[in-house]
């Protein structure tokens, strides 16, 4: 027994934890079943959800026994039932069958539902008090405020499984809450982070999606270019920890193994680092309060040689100043920040707007939403909803303004 008050050494539970997955078939969904698949003998899949991906699901569905199943797309439900014939899986189609398989009876609930269709499932997970990794960003850039308060009201247990957060989770631990300076959230600077700003203006959509550290999805490859990423992710953190826009900092990092610091009063910076695989985070979450074995590559920081930082340059990356106005605003303007963005990105994934005019246009969302008197606090998923709307409506009417701006 050592006299350093180290963690006591305890066995890793062994009960079997059910789980649930929203999400199944998307990129987290993925490399979360990948680590169910490693330990099947600790794990019982209560529910998975998917879009649209019917045989993505259903070979899912049969390969972890899951009890219940659930699509997104109501137009797929008969060949969902044709295709779990026979199997005894209970399943179902639609927003309703989503929100049931979050309300199943799992111990842990995976929300990697992207967008704000991820938002209600998430809602009714912490409503049963659930632990729940939490991926989905809209969960707090458009509800942050009443969805952390109603999830504590419910007992529920919100594990940051973005691997920002998770970093600033674990390192969090060493120390109180009134006790914090800041956290220090990283970024790789994605693959325009040594660009002029004119010729980032002109990048194309095959410059953006080289991302040169992470595989990820088109959307948050692009978000991450921008830096737009980082800025929601600064939002999440001030909804995830209760801190001011003053104590969240955002370092540029471009090996993207220093994930997030956390630098206490006595001048400590805690940090937690890891190659950058996103079966880390989910592994925490998942073995959380216990550690699992996790299937990432071993950290070899001889072989990387060198960890650098730098601060980072807001004329390149104006979104990330955008998302700090956000989150001083308040009452709502995170929610038209994240809206506006999803809008712009898919102007320029569809050839509509330049690179450069992602971010013209979220300032100008943001600005015509202000200048509109919409500022009032949001109580309600369906507040949530209503502003995210709205916002997407003002930013489709000011697309052809700033796409002939930038022409």
């Amino acid at each position: 027994m050592s006299a350093v008050p180290l963690r006591n050494n305890k066995a890793a539970a062994s009960a079997v934890r059910s789980v649930s997955v929203l999400g199944a078939t998307g990129s987290i969904g993925d490399s979360t079943m990948d680590l169910l698949r490693a330990q099947p003998e600790r794990y019982q899949v209560e529910s998975l959800t998917a879009n649209g991906n019917v045989e993505g699901l259903v070979k899912l569905a049969k390969e972890f026994n899951a009890r219940y199943v659930a699509l997104a797309d109501e137009s797929k439900l008969g060949e969902l039932r044709d295709a779990l014939a026979g199997t005894g899986i209970a399943h179902g189609a639609g927003e309703e069958a989503i929100i049931e398989a979050a309300q199943r009876p799992a111990d842990w609930v995976m929300a990697a539902i992207s967008g704000a269709a991820g938002l209600k499932p998430a809602l009714a997970a912490a409503d049963r008090g659930a632990a729940i990794a939490l991926a989905n960003k809209e969960c707090l850039v458009c509800a942050g405020d009443f969805f952390m308060d109603r999830a504590a009201k419910a007992g529920a247990c919100i594990l940051p499984a973005d691997s920002e957060h998770n970093a600033l989770f674990q390192a969090l631990a060493s120390g109180n809450r009134d006790e914090l300076v800041r956290v220090i959230i990283t970024a790789s600077g994605g693959p325009f982070r040594t660009w002029a700003p004119a010729d980032i203006e002109q990048a194309t959509l095959a410059q953006a999606l080289k991302h040169p550290n992470w595989s990820m999805g088109q959307k948050i490859t692009i978000d991450s270019a921008s830096m737009m990423n980082k800025g929601l992710e600064v939002i999440e953190a001030s909804y995830l920890f209760s801190l001011s826009p003053d104590e969240i900092d955002v370092l540029v990092h471009p090996q993207s193994i220093v994930h997030g610091m956390v630098e206490f009063a006595d001048r400590s910076v805690m940090a937690q680092l890891g190659a950058p695989d996103m079966r880390t985070p989910i592994a925490h979450c998942l073995g959380w309060p216990d550690r699992i074995v996790g299937p990432a590559a071993k950290l070899d920081l001889a072989k990387i040689g060198q960890l650098t930082f730098e601060a980072p340059d807001y004329e390149r990356f104006p979104g990330l100043r955008l998302a700090y106005e956000a989150l001083r605003t308040g009452h709502g303007a995170t929610t038209v920040y994240n809206a506006a963005n999803e809008v712009a990105v898919a102007a320029f994934i569809g050839q509509k707007i330049r690179f450069g005019a992602i971010a013209r246009l979220v300032e100008a969302t943001m600005n015509a939403w202000v200048r509109g008197g919409n500022l009032m606090p949001l109580g309600s998923a369906d507040d949530a909803l209503a502003v995210d709307h709205s916002a997407r409506k003002t930013a489709a009417g000011l697309l052809p303004e700033i796409a002939l701006k930038a022409s």
